[in-house]
């Protein structure tokens, strides 16, 4: 499988650092993306926007190196996100070239704009990249993309109002990966978090479908076929 996840700020991903590191142990194509860099962080103070982005890009990689997986930035904007059709673009192109059959992403109830934002132009994207017409705008015959027209199952963060499935799956045996980049963005915001505190919320996940340390999500889908049987 091609997974991939995307955020709108580093350390968003920390929710479901147990199922991405699951399935690149697997062997599955995991890709992380961030909508934005997280640039309104107290922590850079005045600093630059390059050397935002240095110190971004370090955190980008580190995380990516420790679940396995490939990563990337776009630069839409700390708090400046619209939900527009230029963004949801840029992400239906990035499913062009790497052709996810799912993506993580936000649920649509968070209360920073970015986070709902972001959890749209996921599901905006899908549509967007099966159009050839419109994933080729503006780009030359050199740059050309093929639409990606396969079924897309997106998995948001568990939210209670969801309307959508829940799904849970089991990390218990990749605990220890999720505690070390919580602990590693712990470490660079500050946060008066601990240990306990981050098992305790995969416990909670888990609970629910009698597993040790889960990560729960709800389950939408986006043109999916026809299917012979309900099994």
């Amino acid at each position: 499988m091609r997974i991939l996840a995307v955020f709108a700020h580093p350390d968003d991903e920390i929710g479901c650092i147990g199922t991405l590191a699951k399935h690149a142990a697997r062997g599955d194509e995991v890709m992380l993306v961030w909508t934005t860099l997280g640039e309104l962080a107290s922590q850079f103070g005045a600093a630059s926007h390059e050397e935002v982005t240095r110190v971004r890009a370090e955190h980008g990689a580190w995380v990516a190196e420790r679940i396995g997986a490939r990563h990337h930035f776009f630069d839409m904007g700390d708090s400046r996100m619209t939900g527009g059709r230029d963004e949801a673009l840029q992400l239906a192109r990035l499913y062009a070239r790497f052709r996810p059959d799912a993506v993580i992403t936000w649920d649509d109830y968070s209360a920073h704009p970015d986070h709902r934002v972001t959890a749209k132009i996921v599901f905006d994207a899908v549509t967007l990249a099966r159009i050839p017409k419109i994933v080729n705008e503006g780009l030359g015959d050199e740059e050309r993309l093929d639409a990606h027209r396969a079924p897309v199952r997106i998995y948001q963060y568990h939210h209670p109002l969801s309307e959508f499935p829940s799904v849970t799956i089991d990390t218990s045996e990749f605990f220890e990966v999720g505690r070390d980049v919580a602990r590693y963005y712990r470490d660079f915001y500050k946060w008066q978090w601990s240990d306990e505190q981050y098992l305790a919320t995969r416990e909670a996940a888990g609970r629910a479908a009698s597993v040790k340390y889960g990560e729960r999500f709800n389950l939408r889908a986006a043109h999916l076929p026809a299917s012979a049987y309900l099994g």
